[in-house]
């Protein structure tokens, strides 16, 4: 797609194992939340940022995500459904 860009598959790696550690981060933050969000909040949405542990619950996921980053500009987030599984969207 873009022939410009070509990395190695140490670099792949690397990538992928740095994207699942963050998601590992904001896991467990879900975790700890989402036995009382599902109650009040059951299939809305989480956005997490990591580094401070706050997180913002929306119906919209954009939204949240939206408030997040104006509270923290380009900080990592990451967007979980308040469901038992985490999961956002269809399949």
């Amino acid at each position: 797609m873009f022939p410009e860009i070509q990395w190695t598959e140490e670099q792949k790696g690397q990538w992928k194992a740095e994207r699942e550690e963050f998601r590992k981060r904001c896991q467990v933050i879900f975790d700890r939340v989402k036995p009382s969000l599902m109650q009040t909040h059951y299939n809305w949405y989480i956005t997490i940022e990591p580094l401070s542990g706050e997180y913002f619950v929306n119906k919209d996921d954009m939204h949240g995500a939206q408030i997040a980053h104006e509270k923290y500009p380009g900080a990592k987030l990451y967007t979980f459904r308040i469901n038992e599984t985490g999961v956002c969207g269809t399949i």
